[in-house]
């Protein structure tokens, strides 16, 4: 890798556990350093997307199809029939297994979002650390 700084963050990712918010115009290889820690990195990862679209081109999935989250407004303390998270024995092991969590386009996922995947990952992880303690990129 010849971009300096994409290179200081493969090595934030790989060597730390400490969340990372990653940005920059377009063309500047945000896309390409995805793949490389997809296909390069050590670490157990899902890489998920606020699109479908946008899943596709990070060869992930949305986020709603992977946390299964309800397509409305999560509002804390209103639970919906579909807010319960209730996951197969296949996607706990999943996520209680994953070392980073990959969010692409993060620009364009609501605050309330994002919450949600916090409650999804203290839930079936560590309760008291933020994301249940997952690396964020």
């Amino acid at each position: 890798m010849n971009n300096p700084e994409l290179e200081l963050a493969w090595n934030f990712v790989e060597k730390t556990d400490r969340n990372i918010f990653l940005t920059g115009k377009a063309g500047t290889g945000k896309t390409t350093f995805l793949h490389r820690i997809k296909y390069e990195s050590l670490k157990r990862l899902v890489v998920v997307a606020p699109t479908g679209v946008a899943a596709i081109n990070a060869k992930g999935v949305t986020i709603h199809s992977f946390f299964q989250m309800p397509f409305g407004p999560i509002i804390p303390g209103v639970e919906s029939k579909k807010s319960k998270f209730k996951f197969n024995r296949t996607k706990i092991d999943i996520i209680r297994s994953l070392d980073l969590l990959i969010i692409d386009e993060i620009s364009m996922v609501r605050a309330d979002l994002l919450d949600g995947i916090d409650q999804v990952l203290r839930r079936y992880r560590d309760r008291n650390k933020v994301f249940g303690g997952v690396q964020v990129l």
